[in-house]
């Protein structure tokens, strides 16, 4: 049985980052499943989960990425996952829902939408936020699997919240989020 390991990297940002991390986990015969990398401020951070035969470890993984040769530092944080890990559910859930937030920047937004989907027992999957020309924009993608409130009272409390806070706040069903904004390219 292949072992999976989370492999985190940050680094000041240059092309072939992604082809170096990808190259040295390749060459151990790791294969990729799951990547997802960003540049904010001119550093990239990245984090993917790549399955390995069970002779290869944590050191032998960082020793190929330290031997890169390249300009930038790469930091590293690898984390190796137990069987009992491998159990748990992957991505995201079938009942994802995308949360779209946007306003004037003001201090604590993100904390302010962070802490309603806790007060609510609402995981977040994902997260990515914009600030341009003094507007700030969210998206959130929610797991309500344990949520503490109906669908409906939700929608009501996040109405007030926006009410409140002077956010334009929507939620919808991940379904209905990707065929709305859909973008063709031809």
């Amino acid at each position: 049985m292949r072992k999976e390991m989370i492999i985190s990297v940050m680094s000041k940002d240059r092309p072939g980052i992604i082809s170096d991390i990808t190259g040295a986990i390749y060459r151990l015969g790791g294969d990729v499943a799951d990547l997802n990398q960003t540049v904010l401020r001119g550093y990239l951070t990245m984090i993917l989960s790549a399955s390995f035969e069970p002779e290869v470890t944590k050191e032998d993984l960082l020793a190929a990425i330290s031997h890169i040769k390249t300009s930038c530092k790469f930091e590293v944080s690898i984390k190796e996952l137990s069987p009992s890990q491998l159990e748990e559910e992957a991505g995201p859930p079938e009942e994802t829902y995308i949360l779209t937030v946007q306003g004037p920047n003001k201090s604590g937004i993100v904390h302010g939408i962070s802490l309603f989907c806790f007060t609510h027992n609402i995981n977040i999957f994902d997260l990515a936020t914009t600030l341009r020309d003094g507007q700030y924009t969210m998206a959130l993608q929610l797991d309500l699997k344990h949520c503490i409130s109906s669908l409906a009272k939700l929608q009501q409390e996040l109405e007030e919240y926006s009410q409140q806070s002077g956010l334009t706040i929507m939620m919808q069903h991940n379904d209905i989020f990707q065929v709305t904004n859909e973008i063709a390219l031809h």
